[in-house]
């Protein structure tokens, strides 16, 4: 269960739940958001963070503290963050994940408003299984079976569907599984960063960001630059994709949503859901804008049209 807090309370809290880290707040201290809670999984331990903070931080240590027997297997929930470690960085969008080492110097600095679920893994396990010449920290790739596996679970455990059906001994199942998953997602992230296009043909790519944009159609954040960076391609490569078939990704985008909430508007159903509700459950963040765009593609009002749908 999360909980909220003030600031100094909140760092505290966070430490009690995740270790020696450090924080500060974003610049105006009165509009600080903060929560935490740590949730048991059979015995996967699973923290959840929901915060405005301008960043947190943790100092590298030797591996001697009981704190610093984790790696911490990061989901993205909701907003945007850059994580940095070993001198790298990745940016995190909604339903990213990546893989960061307790014992070493980070930094995570959240763009506004943000949540995200981090699992527990033990250290020594993730150390045991990975190669040693590989790092412990980056991007998970979700262009491959095991980044998809692991994305499907981690999705399960956070919504609560395995709550009641799994026994206490089958928390370290769990976390062996998904420390069984993290190699090929590594290996996948590194080995197509910065030249996906040349792993995949241009049909595969558009197939994938179709899939990743109807995947998080809800998520008003949705946009060029965060499907790129799940994609590991530039922005311009994304749109010269949607350009070779005399499309753009912002009109595909866009048209997805408007068949989403059609549908909705046409359920009998969902007949008592407002339609600003429908409009907002697909991620437009505007009532007006929603109205002018349904109406200019579907040439009748999203009003008319759900009466003339649940008439007929």
């Amino acid at each position: 269960m999360l909980a909220s807090h003030s600031f100094s309370s909140w760092v505290g809290a966070l430490q009690g739940v995740c270790g020696r880290f450090d924080a500060r707040p974003a610049r105006n201290p009165a509009l600080f958001i903060g929560e935490v809670g740590l949730q048991d999984y059979a015995g996967l331990e699973v923290a959840q963070i929901r915060t405005n903070a301008g960043l947190i931080s943790r100092q590298g240590t030797k591996v001697d503290q009981e704190d610093d027997r984790h790696c911490f297997l990061i989901i993205q929930r909701s907003g945007h963050a850059r994580l940095s470690q070993g001198g790298e960085s990745v940016e995190l969008a909604p339903g990213d994940m990546a893989l960061l080492d307790s014992a070493g110097a980070c930094e995570i600095v959240p763009h506004g408003l943000i949540e995200h679920a981090s699992f527990h893994l033990c250290r020594e396990e993730v150390y045991r299984h990975l190669p040693a010449q590989q790092p412990k920290f980056g991007k998970l790739s979700q262009n491959c079976a095991s980044g998809r596996l692991m994305r499907l679970l981690v999705e399960q455990i956070c919504a609560g569907d395995l709550q009641g059906c799994a026994a206490q001994q089958e928390g370290q199942a769990l976390q062996e599984a998904l420390i069984a998953l993290l190699g090929p997602t590594l290996r996948q992230t590194a080995s197509t960063l910065g030249g996906f296009d040349q792993s995949l043909h241009g049909h595969c790519l558009r197939d994938q960001a179709r899939q990743l944009i109807n995947q998080s159609l809800n998520e008003p954040g949705l946009t060029p630059v965060s499907l790129a960076g799940q994609l590991n391609i530039s922005v311009r490569q994304l749109y010269r994709l949607f350009e070779e078939q005399g499309d753009s990704v912002c009109r595909f985008i866009q048209r997805s949503r408007l068949k989403r909430s059609a549908a909705d508007l046409s359920n009998p159903q969902l007949r008592n859901e407002s339609i600003t509700d429908i409009a907002f459950k697909w991620g437009f963040t505007d009532s007006a804008h929603f109205s002018r765009t349904f109406k200019k593609h579907f040439e009748q009002s999203p009003r008319d049209f759900r009466a003339r749908s649940l008439s007929a």
